[in-house]
């Protein structure tokens, strides 16, 4: 009897052992799975006019209006297994890029406002209309040490295949030392008129493109509010109002700048 009891009792504990691991290893692929999708989310693009990424994702009800809207096939839906938040719309710029459609048919069709139309839209004689050129679908970075454009080599792919040619992307011209008898055509990627297209990242001649587009959240910066451009007017407003301010008083800056900067102080 006792020696039933004591079999019985470290059966158990084995179980309960075996429960426990159990409990362990799904926890443990719950959160690598929940840590991957996030890891993957951030750096998707999302279509034109979409919201910024929490809010979208509230937003959007994963119905594919958009994705059936696009004539060039460009948005696709998050399918289970990809790892990605799942049945909500999303591009790949390598593969197709945004063709950046005049009248951004995937906005209009979008019925639970993911995609708001203010986001990409301006204000002529009153009426608004939808402008391509404000969409923020992120922004295009140039790898330098793998662009060949930054080793000599002529190459102006990604320059050429840009919709807002001189605005987003622009032709840097630079003495090739190394050589003393070419210039280096280097691209220059304007962040605050590039829209994210990916048009660029698919023109791209190298194996893997030297030139990508990610989320702006992701590619940029932020400055905050400690630093304003003294010279921008409009920029400066932002001080208006804010107390505690103090300038700190010199001779030199009782001068215009340009004052002293050509008056051979310096």
């Amino acid at each position: 009897m006792m020696k039933e009891l004591q079999s019985d009792e470290r059966r158990r504990v084995i179980l309960g052992s075996l429960q426990g691991i159990g409990v362990a290893l799904a926890s443990s692929l719950a959160w690598s799975a929940f840590v991957s999708e996030n890891a993957k989310a951030s750096l998707l693009l999302r279509p034109p006019g979409a919201k910024p990424e929490k809010e979208f994702l509230r937003s959007c009800i994963r119905c594919g209006l958009c994705v059936n809207a696009c004539p060039f096939e460009t948005l696709k839906l998050a399918s289970a297994g990809s790892g990605l938040p799942l049945g909500t719309p999303y591009f790949v710029p390598r593969s197709t890029p945004c063709y950046m459609c005049e009248d951004i048919p995937c906005v209009p069709a979008c019925p639970s406002g993911a995609l708001e139309s203010d986001l990409v839209s301006t204000l002529i004689e009153g009426k608004k209309r939808l402008e391509i050129k404000k969409a923020q679908m992120g922004v295009a970075v140039v790898d330098q040490n793998h662009c060949i454009a930054f080793w000599g080599i002529q190459c102006d792919a990604c320059y050429r295949a840009c919709p807002l040619l001189d605005e987003a992307i622009t032709l840097e011209y630079k003495r090739n030392d190394r050589t003393g008898k070419h210039s280096f055509l280097l691209p220059v990627v304007n962040s605050d008129a590039c829209t994210g297209c990916g048009l660029c990242e698919r023109a791209c001649v190298t194996e893997k493109a030297a030139i990508f587009v990610l989320p702006r959240e992701v590619a940029l910066g932020r400055v905050g509010s400690n630093y304003i451009k003294g010279w921008d007017e409009k920029d400066e407003g932002r001080l208006e109002g804010v107390g505690g301010i103090e300038k700190t008083q010199t001779k030199r800056s009782e001068k215009e700048v340009k004052d002293y900067l050509n008056s051979g102080e310096l």
